[in-house]
């Protein structure tokens, strides 16, 4: 056997493997024994199969699965040992390739073309300056993240007179053109209507202050600016017949109810932050403001790296490709589609091929290692981020491990969660090697960042 390289240039290689009889016919030998014994074959017992029988079937099948399994064996053997980094996979070599006949030929020679990394060096320092976008939390974010704690602990009172935001309970009735209850119209005891979420500002006024055993009369179709779905839901009819209820309606008011917000005590303080945590409301909104901070962090660590990509990428300049490999490669990476496509998106593939380079080495001169743990601790990072969405700030963080867990399930998803902990990483120690020029943005100007 004999493996050997040839360098093309400087980002392009032809390995050559060599294999003779001698490197593969013991395996060969022990396949067919394996196949010898497991054969049935009409007219041989089960294990009795004559080998010349079995080399006759199978022989050549043996012969060219040993010998892909060794070549595959050798190729990714010889490109570690020899520390070799090449982008993609080996590609069969379409020029110098001999054809390959297992039947008539012994000894087997193999060409591989290789696109092979680019060399270059890419250093960061104190004199690299890079913008890093903070949130500036204002009152009114802090008002309603704390809003939606005290509703959690809020409740539902019974009230006399209507105000915004209500909930009415009673018996809703189609009218007839006269203003009387329409004998066989449509008839609902147990209404619900929240007048508030009315479209038409007139109908919406009818209801203000309106007490218990109020009859008050309104049209539907009008106050939902007749809008099928919610006309239906209010009369408990077909949403297809909502379209023709054109009709004025009397509402005679049974209930009122009330949501009424829970207090912020010690109670939430410890709900939200652990007990006994903080104790006095200012120590709990300096804290849920931090926490709040909190969840633009890992935005901001991402622009971070995208501006400091820009950065990196205009320093080291333009890197040497082997582009007509890498448009093999590419093309094999998506097989659905056609050369115009590899053209098409080419340019923008080596792009995200340099920064991926890139990255490469700095988490190598970094010494930057992901464990286990750090893929567990960003699954759980994740959960929390999509909790958050929904004003979720603080989880109960077995909730958080049981989700994390079953983020770890899924393979694609231990993929992501891996780049994301190595860019995490990436962040944090790049962030003390370059000189930040920090701007706090309001939230609606950090999400133009991102456009």
């Amino acid at each position: 056997m004999n493996v050997s390289l040839q360098n093309i240039d400087k980002v392009s290689a032809l390995l050559t493997v060599k294999l003779e009889k001698a490197d593969y016919q013991e395996n060969v030998e022990k396949s067919l024994k394996s196949l010898r014994q497991k054969a049935q074959i009409p007219g041989f017992r089960k294990g009795m199969v004559p080998m010349s029988l079995v080399k006759k079937m199978y022989g050549k099948s043996a012969v060219a699965e040993e010998v892909n399994k060794l070549l595959s064996e050798k190729v990714y053997e010889y490109i570690k040992e020899n520390n070799l980094n090449i982008l993609g996979e080996p590609l069969p070599n379409e020029d110098k390739q001999k054809e390959i006949d297992f039947d008539t030929m012994e000894e087997f020679e193999f060409l591989f073309d290789l696109a092979l990394a680019p060399e270059f060096t890419v250093e960061v320092s104190a004199k690299d300056k890079v913008p890093y976008y903070s949130v500036k939390v204002t009152d009114e974010m802090l008002d309603q993240q704390v809003k939606a704690y005290t509703q959690r602990n809020g409740h539902y009172d019974q009230v006399e007179v209507y105000e915004e935001n209500d909930m009415l309970k009673g018996l809703i009735s189609e009218l007839d053109k006269k203003g009387n209850v329409k004998e066989g119209g449509i008839s609902v005891e147990e209404a619900v209507l929240m007048p508030s979420y009315m479209k038409n500002d007139a109908q919406k006024a009818l209801f203000n202050g309106a007490k218990v055993g109020d009859v008050i009369s309104f049209n539907p179709n009008t106050a939902y600016d007749g809008h099928e779905a919610e006309i239906a839901s209010l009369l408990k009819i077909e949403k297809e017949a909502a379209t023709d209820v054109k009709a004025d309606f009397s509402f005679q008011v049974k209930e009122i109810t009330r949501f009424v917000q829970g207090e912020l005590n010690q109670e939430i303080f410890d709900q939200v932050l652990g007990k006994d945590e903080v104790k006095t409301e200012e120590e709990f909104l300096a804290k849920v403001r931090e926490l709040i901070a909190a969840q633009f962090v890992p935005d901001s660590d991402y622009k971070f790296l995208k501006d400091l990509r820009d950065l990196l990428i205009e320093k080291i300049g333009k890197l040497e490709f082997s582009e007509s490999l890498l448009k093999r490669i590419m093309l094999l990476n998506n097989k659905d589609k056609d050369n115009a496509f590899v053209e098409e998106h080419y340019d923008e593939s080596i792009a995200e091929l340099t920064w991926h380079l890139i990255k490469e080495q700095l988490v190598k001169d970094l010494e930057i290692k992901v464990e286990q743990s750090d893929v567990f601790e960003m699954a759980k990072s994740a959960t929390k981020a999509q909790f958050a969405q929904y004003g979720m700030l603080t989880i109960p963080d077995d909730l958080l491990e049981n989700y994390a867990h079953e983020m770890l399930k899924k393979r694609e998803s231990v993929d992501g969660l891996v780049n994301r902990a190595v860019e995490s990483k990436l962040a944090t120690a790049l962030k003390g090697k370059v000189k930040l020029t920090k701007k706090t943005l309001s939230v609606e100007e950090f999400n133009q960042l991102f456009k």
